[in-house]
This record gives C-alpha cells, sequence and structure tokens, in this order.
C-alpha cells in the first residue's frame, strides 16, 4: 500500500500521525479484504483550507472533518469483483488500485476531540477510517447504511485498540 501524505497545515498533534494514518489504512484494507495493492493520498489542511474545498467540491459553505475523494465506482459497498474491469482504477506505473484521496482538517481533529471527550489520536483514527470506508463505496445517507458504516467503524477501531 502506498499512501501519500501532504501537510499544508501545521501539525502539532501528540502521536506519529504519519504512522498511524498508514495503519489505519491497512487495517481498513485488510478489514474489507481489499485484494488488491493500493493508493491512497492524504492531505492535511486547515479549517479555511478544507471550507474552500468544500465550498468547490460539494456546494457547502462551511469547514468540515474531513472530505473522501473516490476514484473507483462500486455496484455495492465493498464489492471489489469488477475492479479490474477498468483499466483506469490501477496507476499504470505501479499496478495498484487507486482508491482515492483524502482531505483532513486537523483543526477538527482537535476541536471534535474535545467536544466528543476522547482523545486526538482516535479522532483523527475514526476520521481516515471514515474515508476510507467511503472509498469502498460504503456512505451514511440512510439509516441502514450509517449503521452499517458504524458497525465497520466501531469493529475495526476497537481492534486496533483505539478506544473512546
Amino acid at each position: 500500500m502506498t499512501l501519500t501524505l501532504e501537510e499544508e497545515v501545521e501539525v502539532t498533534l501528540g502521536f506519529d500521525y504519519k504512522q498511524l494514518a498508514e495503519e489505519v489504512a491497512q487495517a481498513a484494507i485488510d478489514a474489507e479484504g481489499f485484494p488488491y495493492e493500493a493508493e491512497v493520498s492524504l492531505l492535511l489542511v486547515s479549517a479555511k483550507d478544507i471550507r474552500q474545498i468544500n465550498k468547490q467540491q460539494r456546494q457547502v459553505d462551511a469547514p468540515t472533518d474531513v472530505l473522501s475523494f473516490p476514484l473507483i465506482s462500486y455496484a455495492f459497498p465493498g464489492d471489489f469483483s469488477k475492479i479490474e474491469e477498468d483499466g483506469d482504477n490501477f496507476n499504470p506505473d505501479t499496478g495498484e488500485a487507486l482508491l482515492g484521496d483524502i482531505v483532513l482538517c486537523v483543526d477538527k481533529v482537535k476541536e471534535q476531540a474535545k467536544s466528543y471527550g476522547h482523545s486526538e489520536k482516535r479522532e483523527y483514527a475514526f476520521l481516515i477510517l471514515h474515508s476510507f470506508l467511503h472509498l469502498f463505496g460504503y456512505d451514511h445517507m440512510t439509516e441502514a447504511d450509517s449503521k452499517i458504516m458504524e458497525a465497520k467503524q466501531n469493529h475495526i477501531l476497537c481492534q486496533m485498540g483505539i478506544l473512546r
């Protein structure tokens, strides 16, 4: 797996956020049984920057915690059976599946960790995992879909020992 991490903001988190991002990414890939080597980019930004991206991409003029930009379309969430049918799903140089991009707001990690009463590490891991599930085709637009995502998130974070 290749995780390209870029910072457009000073990151002052009290843990190795690069290593944790890789661990969460691998845990998501393993839990979903993703059958290919994968490539993902993670961009860490400020509230101001994510607000601009959110406005451009979703027409929502407000900061958010994380944005996911999947590059693969799935017939059903977590169904990887048709990925090879579209040759554009793979990096021609590495052969890795191009899952997509994640944009994460460091300001929101800090704010939400405090608000929810858990660690910044837990919030950071949760947001990356949440985005990975979006990159695998999951969503939370209905109550049923939301319950599926929540169960997957809780299970993976619990397996990693990252608790509230």
